[in-house]
């Protein structure tokens, strides 16, 4: 249920860079917000054509939502985490990246053919 998707403007990153990076993203997800990772999906898309502060720098997008309720506590630990994360692995800037975090209602997520509602 909890989902961590990364959209780059790097593009072409290795394949083992890239799988390190989400197994990465996942375990630190499953943590933030106390859910088993056998729940966690990750995702990333590299080579997005993206622009921050007008210009076309490395910058990075990532979503990160949960069913519950994450506190600012949380989403303040999960930025500066992730934000640190995708600084190392893909050279980004942290000032470079935003993290939109949603919260989602059971019902609004579905998974198995049913929903978690």
């Amino acid at each position: 249920m909890p989902l961590i998707k990364v959209q780059s403007s790097v593009s072409n990153p290795e394949p083992t860079l890239v799988e390190g990076l989400l197994k990465t993203l996942s375990g630190k997800l499953a943590q933030h917000v106390g859910k088993p990772e056998s729940y966690v999906m990750t995702a990333f898309e590299d080579g997005v054509s993206m622009t921050f502060g007008g210009t076309v720098e490395p910058t990075c997008y990532m979503e990160v939502k949960n069913i519950g309720t994450m506190s600012p506590a949380q989403t303040q630990a999960m930025s500066q985490d992730f934000c640190q994360v995708i600084s190392e692995k893909l050279g980004v800037p942290i000032k470079r990246i935003y993290i939109e975090f949603a919260d989602a209602k059971g019902s609004m997520w579905g998974w198995n053919g049913t929903t978690f509602g």
